[in-house]
């Protein structure tokens, strides 16, 4: 069956149509996606402002047309911190169910953080052991350990790579003042989150997803992503220190010829690094792995496993939100 994903980020809106059954493995078959940032339409008071309502409603009629344009069966729409955290958070999905007929289901940052371990988990298998996943969006910033499918932790904290540049990185480039601020505030807000883990055990593979983690580790000379998605990538914390410190003194244009940085990400490049830096530091390890799967491959897996089929898609937008309670209980971990 054909089943898409539309993925309301913080950075980018992203529609992804893959061709997979229970049990299979997800083959990716087109995508559809736009650099919208919804943390940039926030106004003083939190709020997303028109502007990025409108963006987003344009976007999401065009990503289900899309999906019906290449006979998806099943679709699963949900969004993540940039709505979850703005102060008028109920009425944008309000005005998208009314422009649109789509509902887009909310994702807590413990579900967020558990549906991405789930992907890992399924990527690397039981012969992993513990895992310990990070994952840095455009709003927050997401951490789980276990040893099962879902994890015994899954919490999130408000690191976005976005956010942060926003809030402390005005300057570009950034003031040496503004950055070591900034290394403060991320490590004293991590430290309560790392906490919670302590007692869990040790992980045996830190895995890192979301595109921070691929550019950072791309900069520092892993393989391109045109080497395909099973090469193994990894990004030791002593090249990561090196690189946080050269990108702290680049422009934004500058840093668009790294290698696999984007203009989109550019600017928020940095404060990315910092928080891999200081996430790495303060979990004690010296190296995290690229893992090619993150949220959206885990709502895809949780569905398949979970599907029962109910036909093609209506002419009308029609959209199965994330089922994310299973049988056991809460995803949240």
């Amino acid at each position: 069956m054909r089943l898409g994903v539309l993925d309301i980020g913080s950075n980018t809106v992203h529609l992804l149509l893959v061709d997979a059954h229970p049990g299979a493995r997800p083959v990716p078959f087109a995508s559809h996606k736009r650099p919208i940032s919804l943390v940039q339409y926030l106004d003083g008071d939190g709020n997303i402002t028109d502007a990025g309502q409108h963006e987003l409603t344009e976007f999401v009629l065009e990503a289900w047309e899309f999906a019906a344009r290449h006979k998806a069966e099943d679709l699963l729409a949900f969004c993540t911190s940039a709505i979850r955290e703005a102060t008028n958070g109920p009425a944008v999905l309000a005005r998208v169910k009314d422009e649109t007929t789509v509902t887009l289901a909310e994702l807590t940052g413990s579900e967020e953080a558990s549906m991405t371990y789930f992907a890992v988990r399924r990527w690397y298998g039981w012969g992993a052991g513990p895992i310990l996943n990070l994952d840095i969006g455009g709003g927050s910033f997401e951490m789980a350990f276990g040893q099962d499918e879902l994890p015994e932790v899954a919490t999130s904290v408000p690191l976005g790579a976005s956010r942060l540049t926003r809030d402390w990185l005005a300057e570009d480039p950034p003031s040496a003042k503004s950055v070591k601020e900034l290394r403060r505030y991320i490590r004293a807000t991590l430290k309560p989150a790392v906490s919670q883990l302590d007692g869990l055990g040790r992980a045996n593979l830190v895995a890192g997803t979301s595109k921070t983690f691929r550019s950072l580790a791309r900069i520092a000379g892993a393989a391109p992503s045109a080497a395909g998605p099973y090469v193994k990538r990894e990004l030791n914390g002593t090249d990561l220190g090196v690189w946080a410190q050269r990108i702290s003194a680049m422009k934004t244009e500058d840093r668009l010829h790294l290698p696999g940085v984007s203009e989109a990400r550019a600017n928020q490049l940095l404060a990315g690094a910092l928080v891999a830096e200081a996430a790495l530091e303060l979990f004690r390890f010296k190296k995290i792995r690229i893992c090619p799967w993150a949220l959206r491959e885990g709502l895809i897996l949780r569905r398949l496993d979970q599907l029962v089929f109910a036909g093609p898609l209506d002419p009308a937008p029609h959209v199965v939100a994330p089922n994310m309670v299973a049988a056991e209980g809460s995803l949240a971990g």
